[in-house]
């Protein structure tokens, strides 16, 4: 077969209408073969080429008559030395790391390992045995694709309302998409599927991984897979398992099809991604692709022991980002993911992972110096799960300007007033309002803040007021695996009950969080399935439930239909009114020479909140004015801000108590938008009373107006 010496860059496999270019990184190699296959069924590689050229590192040949949909992999030669940290063994076809595309998938066996399993010496044996029948291969692609008047919606990040789902578990049992597209992007980009977008008010979808990962040897033979897909194999190549059966490299195109339509919307599309680590794990993992191509290069290694990984990531192995072409590779991916197919944002696994330079976290490493100059990645989306596994990970206040961050201070401090802590309010106070302790003192904003009560590594929002333990036996660990604690209260008694009491108090909490969520300052983000009261029967760590378990169901009974209306408004509310999701911090003093503080918090009584009351540990109640008539602050596009003045009410006491109200200018009256203590929530009602009864542990929300002004437009509601 012919083979011209090609370039080296782009890495990967290009095609450029006459053939493909292949090129592939290796500082250690001594030589590399790159292996075609006829179809995916085949045994053995068809052709064997060796590439001709070494320029800066990289591998590179030209083949002509090369097409798209070409099957391809790589054997790489050099050293098995595994303590000088080298793992090349060419009797293994490995996975080119610019995969665009997958076209088999990966089947386990001893062989897909580089040393010889149950030998005695381990991982520094060398296994002999070929691995061509069952390797991963990658697949050529044509980038070709009709987007159109596609663009990004650009939605400001204050405005920014974010549903955190999985392509699969969103769609599979939805009756409303048809049964050949469901648990695919398709599905997901399908008209049902938007519908219920835009009736919750969400405007950014964050998709659980989509890079094609592996499912772990281990729950393969258990008979489960890993659902998740927090195990990445390839960074460039969309999940196929996502695509209709057999599509293969089409799997790209099915992908971009459902950006577009999202797009149409109105709807941004982030990707959950996995850049700390790969599958394949520790010293006695697999070797797949990074590890049989330069191990030394692509991974951190012990320092005095290189056969070893160091591990902040729990999954075996983490990164080298300190090598300059894993730094390439990464924001290459990047860029593809964003230029080719066009998604509006990025939300990182174990982000602390990435910003180690030595061991300590810095938060001015190079990953995030090449981030903020990168004329690319500067203006997408940027969220940071800020901690990961190792010494000193836990950085939540501590990324650069320009990034979000997953708020886990605000999702522990929730729970904890909502369980009726003591001690609890003031910092509830501070979450509510855009966390300022964490993000103003380095000039970054409310929206700096991700804020959420529940996500998909935990309980979801039904089971986290339903069960105080976790139930993970399905996972096959007998238990042990998951976060053990349930940071909340079940509200009765532990599991599914018949008590109507019970019940009810379980309802008013989920009403309670879901208010919370979207009347608290910076970016609201909710667990795909909470909206329907989906229950994972106590599983807190579902990541191998592929089944009915997981996906979400959508036979709603009437009370889960009035949930699902509630939280529906609750965004709807958070949306249409400035106040709640003002660009800066509120200041707590007057206003540009009016008497008017853009923020009160006032105790029961009606005074305002003293620092006694801040203090007082028994404190469970407190409300809050935010005076929309005070924002003297404008939007992006120049306009001002103009709204409602909201008081919010909160009370996570189990008894009632009368709240004063703010007194009122004459014609002023205050209407009450809901109460999370009825279920449904009242309709808005207008009142000039002194005082409201709020109820045991529940959320009341009042709108400031003109009482000539409600009298004319509600005369039948008076």
């Amino acid at each position: 077969m012919r083979v011209w010496p090609g370039r080296p860059y782009p890495l990967g496999a290009t095609w450029d209408g006459g053939g493909v270019n292949f090129s592939l990184f290796s500082e250690h190699a001594t030589s590399v073969e790159l292996c075609l296959y006829d179809s995916p069924d085949a045994k053995q590689e068809s052709h064997r080429v060796r590439l001709p050229e070494r320029t800066d590192l990289a591998w590179h040949g030209y083949l002509p008559d090369i097409y798209p949909g070409q099957l391809y992999g790589y054997r790489v030669h050099g050293p098995y030395e595994p303590e000088q940290g080298h793992r090349f063994n060419p009797h293994k076809i490995v996975l080119d790391p610019y995969a665009k595309a997958i076209g088999r998938y990966l089947c386990w066996g001893d062989e897909m390992f580089g040393y010889r399993v149950g030998d005695d010496g381990e991982d520094l044996s060398m296994d002999d045995r070929d691995n061509a029948a069952i390797a991963p291969l990658a697949a050529v692609i044509d980038t070709a694709f009709t987007w159109g008047d596609d663009s990004p919606p650009a939605i400001p990040r204050h405005k920014m309302v974010i549903y955190e789902t999985h392509v699969k578990g969103f769609s599979q049992l939805h009756p409303d998409i048809s049964e050949k597209i469901r648990g695919t992007y398709l599905g997901l980009g399908s008209e049902a599927a938007i519908a219920h977008f835009r009736r919750l008010g969400v405007n950014a979808v964050e998709l659980m991984p989509v890079h094609h990962r592996v499912d772990d040897r281990h729950l393969v033979e258990m008979g489960l897979n890993n659902f998740w897909g927090y195990n990445t194999l390839a960074f460039f190549a969309p999940d196929t398992r996502y695509a209709n059966p057999g599509a293969g490299p089409e799997s790209v195109n099915e992908f971009k099809w459902m950006v577009h339509s999202l797009h149409a919307a109105g709807i941004e599309v982030i990707l959950d991604v996995v850049y700390n680590h790969t599958a394949e794990g520790s010293q006695m993992g697999p070797t797949l692709s990074l590890r049989g191509i330069d191990n030394a290069s692509y991974y951190r290694l012990v320092h005095d022991q290189p056969r070893y990984y160091m591990d902040y990531t729990g999954c075996g192995n983490t990164l080298n980002m300190q090598h300059p072409r894993v730094l390439q590779l990464i924001m290459d991916s990047l860029r593809y993911w964003v230029l080719e197919m066009h998604v509006d944002g990025f939300r990182f696994d174990l982000a602390s992972a990435l910003a180690r330079e030595l061991h300590e976290v810095d938060k001015l490493g190079a990953f995030f110096d090449i981030i903020h100059q990168d004329p690319v990645m500067s203006q997408v989306k940027l969220i940071a799960e800020p901690w990961d596994l190792g010494e000193g990970g836990y950085q939540v206040g501590n990324f650069p300007v320009g990034w979000n961050e997953w708020n886990g201070k605000y999702r522990d401090t929730i729970r904890s007033y909502w369980r009726g802590d003591s001690g609890t309010v003031s910092e509830f106070a501070t979450r509510l309002c855009g966390s300022s302790d964490l993000y103003e003192s380095s000039n970054r904003r409310p929206y700096a803040s991700v804020n959420f009560v529940t996500a998909h590594d935990g309980f979801s929002l039904q089971d986290l007021v339903s069960y105080n333990d976790k139930h993970n036996e399905a996972n096959g660990e007998e238990n042990r695996d998951g976060d053990s604690h349930n940071q909340s209260w079940n509200c009765g008694a532990e599991g599914p009950t018949d008590d109507p009491e019970i019940l009810q108090l379980r309802e008013r909490q989920k009403r309670n969080f879901m208010a919370t969520l979207f009347l608290s300052q910076g970016i609201p983000m909710l667990r795909g399935g909470d909206e329907l009261s989906h229950t994972q029967q106590g599983n807190n760590n579902a990541y191998c439930q592929d089944n009915e378990l997981s996906w979400l169901h959508w036979d709603l009974d009437e009370q889960q239909q009035r949930f699902l209306d509630f939280v529906g408004r609750v965004v709807e509310l958070k949306r249409s009114e400035p106040v709640l999701h003002r660009p800066k911090f509120f200041q707590g003093r007057p206003i540009r020479g009016t008497d008017l503080k853009d923020i009160h918090w006032l105790e029961p009584s009606g005074d305002e909140m003293s620092d006694e009351g801040w203090d007082a540990g028994f404190v469970r109640s407190l409300g809050v004015r935010l005076n929309g008539n005070a924002i003297q602050e404008t939007d992006e596009q120049g306009r001002t801000l103009v709204g409602n003045t909201l008081l919010l009410l909160f009370n996570a006491d189990a008894d009632e108590i009368a709240f004063t109200l703010p007194s009122l200018d004459v014609g002023e009256c205050w209407v009450l938008e809901f109460d999370t203590f009825t279920d449904p929530p009242e309709v808005p009602q207008s009142s000039s009373e002194a005082s409201y009864l709020l109820q045991g542990r529940s959320v009341a929300v009042f709108r400031l107006v003109s009482c000539e002004a409600e009298t004319e437009a509600e005369p039948d509601d008076r």
